[in-house]
């Protein structure tokens, strides 16, 4: 049977925190290495996520773009027969003259989205937010990323705007190129939790579907989330609105992590001092990677794409696949999404492709990047010697995107997430079962 697609990705990350900027092309280098671009077609994918970001074209204003960078950057790729995912802001705010909370915010995105469609008329893939409940709840509920809110309201009104935003950007594309796809991206974890904690992850599982549900049309008065976004600044008339004028996604992209399930626990004296506790109206808790507590069953990419698949019924690629880990924990971890995702293909569901994520590896990401500089972890291509070096990585790669197999001692092993080293707590908490 055909395999899926194997795609690529670059870490592109532009983050605003309070008034400084990182970006995750200059940690690396590429902004001043076309020719990355050459060695990524070594590895025969057949697409590449890609930035063409806001920030960076129209820092200033969106009368006064500057093309330069990505006039090069795409023209290369289409003369490498390379398929663009083009992505607009990417975990986010935008540039100075807008926010993400502010009601200026999806206009100006639209109005640049148009502007890319007109420059570069072939271009049919776009992500126009990446991850938007992600950054939403970084940006308005945790307050990492700017504007370093910790209220529902503030989360509510990013989430809507980054939704208006891509219906928004899309709409204008389309006017352009009637063409064009939206490949919305997404983390898309499970939450884990004790019987105690069952209303908190509860809460946390309607809200992970929150960025597709809001695009297919799917909150109505009768979902679960209506009570909660009226009471935390939706009108009914923009929550309709949205439900009446839908615009679901040309592919689902699901980005999944080994910490993308976690595991809720009110008993605080099982776990070391740093994690973190965090209060939401009714009890204390520690929030901990449901992969390292025991008698958690994970559901796994598998399972978590079953489910996106059961629930819209709309194409899917896994749009992020990557480890921070040794070398051979990554080629375990690129088998073990690669398996999961052609098993979904062989059962009848439309499995586009999965993406090698951060080609070029990432920085920083294991503070979610409040410390700059601090930490770098490769990728397909490792950094370290101040150039790309293709590691072990570039030739499993290579095969499965030419080859659609590669075979290598080191797969015959599991992954340590599927080995009993893996668990750090074993107390033998009652786990509720995952709604």
């Amino acid at each position: 049977m055909e395999k899926v697609d194997m795609w690529g990705g670059v870490e592109c990350t532009i983050r605003r925190i309070g008034d400084g900027y990182s970006d995750q092309l200059v940690s690396s280098g590429h902004r001043t290495r076309m020719e990355d671009l050459d060695q990524f077609a070594e590895l025969g994918i057949s697409k590449l996520r890609y930035p063409i970001l806001w920030e960076q074209v129209a820092p200033e204003s969106l009368d006064n773009p500057d093309w330069t960078w990505t006039d090069e950057r795409m023209a290369r790729l289409r003369e490498l027969g390379i398929d663009p995912i083009v992505t607009l802001l990417h975990h986010g705010s935008g540039p100075r003259y807008t926010a993400l909370h502010e009601d200026s915010f999806a206009p100006g995105l639209a109005r640049f989205a148009r502007m890319v469609a007109e420059r570069y008329p072939w271009i049919k893939h776009y992500t126009p937010v990446n991850e938007p409940l992600t950054t939403a709840r970084f940006s308005g509920l945790y307050g990492i990323w700017y504007p370093h809110a910790f209220d529902d309201h503030t989360f509510v009104r990013i989430q809507l705007n980054h939704i208006r935003g891509v219906r928004d950007a899309m709409k204008a594309i389309r006017e352009v190129n009637p063409e064009a796809q939206l490949v919305q991206t997404e983390d898309l974890g499970k939450t884990h939790c004790t019987p105690g904690l069952a209303w908190q992850a509860e809460f946390e599982n309607n809200r992970r579907w929150l960025t597709f549900d809001l695009l297919c049309g799917y909150i109505d008065r009768h979902h679960p989330f209506w009570g909660y976004l009226r009471e935390n600044g939706a009108s009914e008339a923009e929550l309709l609105e949205l439900a009446n004028d839908p615009f679901p996604p040309d592919i689902l992209g699901i980005n999944y992590y080994i910490t993308s399930e976690r595991f809720l626990d009110e008993n605080h004296h099982h776990f070391d001092e740093h994690h973190l506790r965090r209060r939401h109206g009714r009890t204390d808790y520690v929030d901990v990677e449901a992969v390292r507590v025991r008698l958690v069953e994970l559901a796994g990419p598998h399972d978590l794409l079953l489910e996106a698949w059961e629930r819209y019924h709309l194409p899917i690629a896994i749009t992020e696949v990557h480890l921070d880990c040794t070398r051979e924990e990554q080629m375990r971890w690129l088998q073990y999404a690669w398996d999961a995702a052609n098993q979904l293909k062989e059962e009848g569901i439309d499995m586009r492709a999965i993406t090698v994520w951060s080609l070029l590896g990432a920085y920083d990401w294991n503070s979610l990047l409040t410390q700059e500089g601090a930490f770098y972890e490769s990728g397909v291509f490792d950094l370290r010697g101040g150039t790309p070096r293709p590691t072990a990585l570039f030739k499993m790669v290579k095969g499965l995107a030419t080859e659609g197999h590669y075979d290598h001692p080191l797969l015959q092993s599991k992954g340590w997430w599927e080995r009993e080293e893996r668990f750090i707590y074993h107390h033998h908490c009652p786990v509720a079962k995952a709604s």
